[in-house]
């Protein structure tokens, strides 16, 4: 969706740049977005929201209604707003791959420009990538839990507002689902769409059989029955095998039923039972019912005979982390011509930034498994066949030695060039492949739902020196 920033932005930004307008400050900087936890307790996140922001920031201008509002507040000058009328972004974007796995305190992106207007997208592009590697992360945890199988995201109806279900469904996707209920999704971003009935539809009809079958005259080929509306393990699955031997008999085998309701390890089990001694062993059996990674895992591990699984409010809602805790900090700026690294400091080293122009660089096993991630400064030379020392961020004394290595990829590439998109934007579809691609070539320790083991993200000697430099030198002044 190609969305206008220029007011999706906190008051803050706009006050301080006219602040920097009027003393003119407007230096070359840097910017990193990185986030400090993982979350859901989880060993990962998966990167979205990229393409978003990038269609955003081509897109970013202040309208002549902007420019009225903006006055009215009784905040800005007049020869500011004026500046403001010819605002564009005209920023360098370097940029994970969306669909990318990520760790705590790398950069996602990096952002270089001037400071008023790299300064002008911290809120926008926080709001975009916070959201969207939140739900694209939850839904790959349930992608998983399910062993991979069919998720289907049934979330518009409890999703934060419009815009939020629309962010909601996309991300899901990337993450792992399926499809969508989500009628727009599916047209704004050509996600497949999937639906059938709901109690209401039973309710309508003079019986439960009669709505069974007036729903499979309309949809034969794609007939799926809610049998939990008077008695799943009764007249509900009863009337659901009349109707699915009379699709048999047509030679219509794409069948299936849905519990939304009870007990679904029971119920499945004997719905299995019931379908199979009928000879409908290829009709299929879909759960939904306030489903989550937990709740999946633990019905495939007692062997619930589930197919398809439909989340819902637990996944567009994020259920378990209210939000990614991504930060926007500037790391370096131009003096004198040259690029010089800044920190941030803070009485918690976890909080401490991590200063410069850095590049992400992850190193791989014979098996294609990533091992750890390095970051460095732009300008090192990180290249294979090396040994290196990753240092710890907050520790200076402590490191490990990675020698045995397949291969280093750097993981941040140019995305936007002078405010205009100069990478190709790839499907959604490819998006997704590469997630689970990604995921399928990641260890499984890393991926357990409860206390998995921690990727390690590591500094490059010189980074080391350089930050460790700089909190001595202003080590006396924090508060």
């Amino acid at each position: 969706m190609k969305i206008n920033p220029s007011l999706i932005t906190d008051l803050y930004e706009l006050t301080m740049m006219q602040g920097y307008y009027r003393y003119g400050l407007n230096a070359d900087v840097v910017f990193d977005m990185f986030y400090r936890r993982q979350p859901f307790g989880g060993g990962y996140t998966i990167f979205a929201g990229l393409e978003d922001l990038l269609t955003g920031l081509e897109n970013l201008k202040f309208t002549a209604e902007d420019i009225t509002y903006l006055k009215s507040l009784n905040l800005f000058k007049d020869d500011f707003l004026d500046y403001l009328s010819d605002f564009r972004f005209n920023g360098d974007v370097y940029a994970m791959d969306e669909g990318t796995l990520a760790f705590p305190n790398e950069p996602l992106l990096r952002v270089h420009g001037k400071l008023i207007e790299v300064q002008l997208i911290e809120s926008f592009l926080l709001n975009i990538i916070n959201f969207q590697t939140l739900i694209a992360t939850k839904a790959s945890r349930v992608y998983l839990a399910s062993r991979e199988g069919i998720v289907l995201e049934f979330g518009l109806r409890r999703a934060h507002g419009i815009n939020g279900a629309l962010a909601a469904s996309r991300a899901a996707f990337i993450g792992g689902a399926a499809a969508t209920s989500n009628t727009l999704a599916g047209k704004v971003f050509n996600i497949p769409v999937k639906g059938t009935m709901a109690h209401s539809w039973v309710m309508a009809f003079k019986d439960e059989l009669e709505s069974f079958e007036s729903y499979a005259a309309v949809y034969p080929e794609t007939t799926l029955l809610l049998i939990d509306t008077y008695d799943a393990l009764g007249s509900g699955i009863e009337n659901a095998i009349k109707v699915g031997k009379k699709l048999k008999e047509k030679g219509i085998k794409s069948f299936g039923v849905r519990i939304d309701s009870g007990d679904l390890e029971y119920i499945s089990k004997r719905v299995r039972e019931k379908l199979d001694s009928a000879g409908l062993e290829h009709a299929k059996i879909v759960a939904s019912n306030e489903l989550d990674e937990k709740i999946i895992n633990q019905l495939v591990n007692r062997k619930s005979p589930i197919d398809i699984w439909g989340v819902g409010t637990n996944l567009v809602t994020a259920n378990g982390d209210s939000s990614l805790t991504g930060v926007y900090k500037l790391v370096a700026k131009k003096i004198d011509g040259k690029y010089e690294p800044v920190i941030k400091l803070s009485n918690n080293p976890e909080k401490i930034t991590n200063p410069g122009i850095k590049q992400v660089y992850r190193f791989y096993n014979g098996n294609d498994y990533p091992i750890a991630d390095l970051l460095a400064e732009e300008r090192e030379k990180i290249v294979p066949g090396r040994t290196y020392k990753f240092y710890h961020p907050m520790y200076e004394y402590k490191y490990i030695t990675v020698k045995d290595y397949s291969r280093i990829k750097p993981l941040l590439n140019l995305k936007m060039k002078d405010g205009k998109v100069v990478c190709k934007l790839p499907r959604l579809q490819e998006i997704q492949e590469r997630t689970r691609r990604n995921l399928a070539h990641f260890d499984e320790t890393y991926k357990r739902l409860i206390n998995p083991h921690i990727y390690k993200v590591s500094l490059s000697e010189r980074l080391k020196r350089v930050k460790f430099s700089l909190i001595k030198k202003y080590q006396k002044g924090v508060a």
